[in-house]
């Protein structure tokens, strides 16, 4: 029966008789074939309306049963985790095993008198379905629980507010019941809560994992991801580890392993400061591979921790492997602030460089000599949080200096200063969320004088005198490049900055207002210049037509052109048809009828998830893995090389010409060197690349580090910009052809070096990086004004595939 059925139905008396009323009359009509001509649009009329009446009414029906039967049993599940501190239960060992029997009756209790408060508040009662402990912790005792409520659509937000009212209903009702509460009620207080990340009760779920562990003094305890070390971790499954410290302890976390998938939409490990997973508690949401030169270790704020890993069907990989410690909380590694004295000194943020704890609060006082001035200069300042992502609004981890809070990651390190001989430095941070910190110096100044023979910035940062008005932002605030006067070897740009003549026309604002790119080349005034030489009206630009003839002028349009004639700043797929979008491989999207553009696309892909070639850095352990060290037998490193298939190393040419003494052209004098343990096919790796002038690029190697020094002991790498080829010509003496690809920093200091020579130019891509020249030669090594020249892999496309089939 339909629950709208009330059981009275009209029914109308079929056999009774209309009495029309006598009196009623009828005029006549005037013109009878007339009065008929008009009867036929009555009928129609009377026949439409009763359509449209007939669909509005089953219109409004149909609405009307959505309304009350479907939208009604749209439901949604709500799940919120909680914890509350239990005042007159002292922690027993037996809580901490929940099979035990004292665990069983303590949490029914706690369930019994959610059950009883949820009632006790109308917009919860309705819906709630129930409650479940999960685990108990000191502190009298802490319980933490899970309850679940069946919402209808569009209430979510008017339980989430209710939820958060909880601790208001439970004092409002245990202060009722003071005078007749019975012995046996527990007593709450402390209570929090949140609504649980959805994705960490997916119905997509095949498999749950639930461990707990406890370490003790002196005991390290390792956790691992289901099936690490042998197989990758299992699709569709929930894993959770609840951790535990001795009282009066914290918990230390070291992750020496952890390669999961790059997307945290999709698998993802999240650490707690609690036993349940209170949002309010996240310390940090983790995904993406870490090298263990720069490890995750994370400091709880109590003695408890919980660890969630959670995967989706697709992409599985090793994942994790940690040691759990604990560290006792009188320590002196986990106290901070107090008295600094003396000229200078260094200070840090608790753990540093790995992430400070929450809920801590340190206070540094500086001193310094009587009549001097202190400054304070961060060389790494990390405090960067959800909902805190710029510098303004520091209500959650700050250090606070003169009154002023600073957060986030500014754009230069903060240099404050005071007016005094003392300063003082709190670091705060909230329940939720934890950076890696930071690294501080303090020094003395005089105040008269706060940068000897230095340009002072507005910021305070001093620099040197020589930096001022050479086109770089040194201070980082750009006051060493206002109020300059441009010398002949600097462009005057209209804005007021001084940029270096070498930077005009490469395909870069250098000036910030196209000063440096205006007039270039000999194409007029309003006209494109193609890369062919053509010049077109810039009117034509992204027209949808080929002007050029070589598809510059529809190159990078924001609007895809598949079919276009095939030229060199086209992309060719294998179906040999082009795309007038620029670089379109492995960015994700198929760009090519056929997809190609998207094959074979796990290759160029860095492992390191971040952030000597002279002037370079260290590379990170899986942050090249496409690099290799060529030795001679017995020898050692000659030069460098790039994988682009199981068989086949791309390296320079000169790297294997023969001599007097040894045949480098045969394969038996080499051993190569690399860091995969799996060979991959990458042809993708060395697949087609334009470059723009101006677009940054790396370069790795282990080769000399300076200028006849000698070479690497760690694969170094840095960052190179693409040098404008008509100007590295002239820089070069005319040496330059249409195969030759110019990179470096014109200012001298960053360079590739002796024994880089055949080691990879990687351009970097949307998530991979492609083999776009390869080291060839260079006058010196990071000299001023003579860049690096690389071979442009991508003229050698064509005769890379007939030689090797990649």
């Amino acid at each position: 029966m339909d629950y709208m059925d009330s059981g009275m139905k009209y029914t109308p008396n079929k056999g009774q008789d209309i009495d029309w009323d006598q009196d009623v009359t009828f005029l006549p009509a005037a013109d009878g074939k007339k009065l008929e001509k008009k009867k036929g649009p009555g009928r129609v009329g009377a026949v439409i309306g009763i359509v449209i009446f007939a669909a509005v009414i089953a219109l409004m029906t149909g609405l009307l049963v959505w309304h009350f039967h479907y939208r009604k049993d749209t439901r949604i599940k709500k799940m919120y985790s909680g914890s509350m501190k239990i005042t007159n239960q002292v922690f027993e060992d037996t809580y901490e095993n929940s099979n035990s029997t004292e665990y069983r009756a303590l949490a029914e209790q706690v369930v019994k008198q959610l059950r009883t408060l949820y009632h006790k508040m109308p917009q919860l009662a309705k819906y709630y379905v129930g409650s479940s402990v999960q685990a108990f912790s000191e502190g009298s005792v802490i319980a933490y629980y899970l309850s679940e409520f069946d919402v209808p659509h569009g209430q979510e937000a008017a339980v989430d507010k209710a939820m958060s009212s909880m601790d208001k209903v439970v004092d409002k009702v245990q202060r009722g019941l003071q005078n007749s509460r019975p012995g046996n009620d527990l007593l709450f207080e402390d209570i929090m809560n949140s609504a649980l990340d959805s994705r960490m009760f997916s119905e997509s779920f095949s498999e749950y994992y639930r461990y707990s562990e406890h370490t003790r003094a002196n005991t390290i305890v390792p956790i691992m991801s289901p099936g690490f070390p042998n197989t990758p971790y299992p699709p569709n499954t929930f894993t959770q580890w609840q951790l535990r410290a001795d009282p009066g302890h914290v918990l230390k976390l070291d992750f020496d392993t952890f390669n999961l998938e790059e997307d945290c939409r999709n698998d993802f490990v999240k650490v707690y400061d609690s036993l349940v997973a209170i949002e309010s508690h996240a310390m940090e949401e983790i995904c993406g591979y870490h090298s263990p030169s720069s490890p995750l270790i994370f400091q709880s704020s109590r003695n408890v921790m919980l660890v969630t890993l959670v995967t989706n069907n697709e992409n599985n990989y090793p994942g994790l492997r940690a040691h759990i410690s604990q560290i006792p909380r009188n320590s002196k590694e986990l106290t901070c602030g107090g008295q600094l004295s003396g000229e200078t000194g260094l200070f840090t943020s608790p753990n540093y460089p790995n992430y400070y704890a929450p809920n801590t609060k340190c206070e540094w006082d500086i001193q310094v000599p009587a009549g001097k001035s202190v400054k304070v200069k961060f060389s790494t300042f990390l405090l960067s949080e959800l909902g805190q992502e710029n510098t303004k609004d520091c209500n959650k981890d700050y250090v606070e200096i003169n009154n002023k809070r600073y957060c986030g990651e500014p754009p230069t390190s903060p240099v404050v200063t005071s007016d005094t001989n003392t300063m003082k430095v709190v670091f705060y941070s909230d329940a939720s969320y934890v950076d890696r910190g930071f690294s501080a110096t303090y020094e003395t100044f005089e105040s008269t004088d706060p940068c000897p023979n230095k340009f002072q910035c507005n910021n305070q940062r001093c620099v040197n005198t020589h930096l001022k008005c050479d086109g770089w932002n040194d201070c980082g605030d750009m006051s060493d490049e206002i109020k300059c006067k441009c010398d002949s070897t600097q462009i005057s740009c209209k804005n007021g900055l001084c940029k270096p003549q070498f930077w005009e026309c490469d395909g870069v604002n250098d000036c910030g207002d196209d000063t440096d790119e205006q007039n270039c080349g000999a194409c007029k005034a309003g006209e494109l210049t193609c890369q062919n030489g053509k010049c077109v009206s810039e009117k034509k630009r992204c027209d949808e037509k080929d002007d050029c003839g070589d598809g510059t002028d529809e190159s990078d349009c924001g609007r895809i052109m598949n079919n276009v004639q095939c030229s060199d700043s086209t992309y060719k797929c294998e179906n040999n048809k082009c795309t007038n979008k620029e670089n379109p491989e492995c960015d994700g999207t198929p760009d090519c009828e056929d997809k190609s553009d998207e094959a074979n696309c796990d290759c160029g892909r860095s492992l390191f998830k971040t952030s000597r070639i002279v002037g370079g850095q260290d590379a990170e352990e899986g942050e090249f893995p496409w690099q290799v060290s060529l030795h001679i037998k017995n020898a050692g490193h000659v030069c460098g090389a790039s994988i682009i298939s199981q068989h086949w190393l791309v390296t320079a040419a000169h790297c294997v010409q023969d001599d007097a003494k040894t045949r480098y052209s045969q394969p038996g004098v080499w051993e190569a060197y690399l860091g995969l343990h799996v060979q991959k096919q990458n042809s993708k790796n060395v697949q087609k690349r334009n470059l723009r002038q101006g677009n940054s690029v790396w370069i790795t190697g282990w080769g000399a580090t300076r200028e006849g020094g000698s070479g690497a002991s760690i694969l170094q790498k840095a960052q190179v910009r693409i040098i404008n080829s008509t100007v590295c010509n002239r820089l070069m003496g005319g040496q330059i052809t249409s195969r030759m690809t110019c990179a470096g920093v014109l200012t001298g200091g960053v360079d590739a070096c002796q024994g880089d020579s055949g080691g990879p130019l990687s351009s970097p891509g949307t998530s991979h990086m492609f083999l776009a020249g390869v080291v060839s030669w260079g006058d010196g090594c990071a000299r001023r004004d003579k860049p690096g020249i690389y071979s442009t892999v991508t003229k050698f496309r064509g005769w890379i595939k007939e030689k090797t089939g990649v």
